[in-house]
């Protein structure tokens, strides 16, 4: 799952910043999920150390009477921009000062490589697989995480563009795997807090 929408008025990219939290809105998008998931198995909930990943959780955990576990491993992936405003449109990319660090967009040249991404997040689903074998388990990640875990399950290209449309990764949607074993055998996405 893809955490809630966060509270950001300076529009910064918060990567892995402390203190950005769930936005009311964010907050409503969490409640949606946790109602959308009320009657599944679930066994196990597990989130990224950062608080709108943990308070995403939240509601859905205490739906299940389940703790929250943290995965490192579930965490944003860094990137130089953080805590700058990089939005399209705001003139950071067509700035000659970052050029350098925009020259690769595959690997992406600007943050963690999705070759690093993909092992990461392929582990931290695996484990939260064998936590809840036989259930099922809930894992609050990010954006690029979420979709480069999507990419390598599915065996589709790592690398892509971060434009609009390009990610299926909306917020406090839910990507998920089912699998027999350890093989997996399905995958599927859904937006339980769309309408919000």
């Amino acid at each position: 799952m893809r955490h809630g929408e966060v509270h950001n008025p300076d529009k910064v990219l918060y990567g892995r910043l402390p203190d950005f939290h769930l936005s009311d809105r964010g907050r409503a998008q969490a409640a949606a999920v946790a109602d959308w998931l009320a009657d599944r198995d679930l066994a196990y909930v597990v989130a990224s150390p950062l608080e709108r990943a943990q308070e995403t959780a939240a509601g859905t955990a205490s739906r299940h009477g389940l703790e929250i576990h943290t995965d490192p491993d579930l965490i944003e992936s860094w990137n130089v921009f953080e805590g700058q405003r990089v939005a399209p449109g705001d003139g950071a990319l067509r700035n000659p000062r970052n050029w350098p660090v925009l020259r690769n967009p595959a690997r992406p040249s600007w943050g963690e490589p999705y070759k690093e991404v993909a092992p990461r997040m392929i582990a931290a689903l695996h484990r939260a697989r064998i936590a809840a074998a036989g259930h099922e388990a809930v894992c609050v990640s990010h954006q690029l995480p979420v979709e480069t875990l999507r990419r390598a399950m599915t065996g589709k290209r790592l690398a892509h563009l971060p434009t609009k449309g390009a990610r299926m990764c909306n917020l406090a949607s839910l990507t998920s795997f089912e699998f027999d074993g350890d093989r997996l055998i399905g995958w599927g996405y859904a937006e339980p807090a769309g309408h919000l």
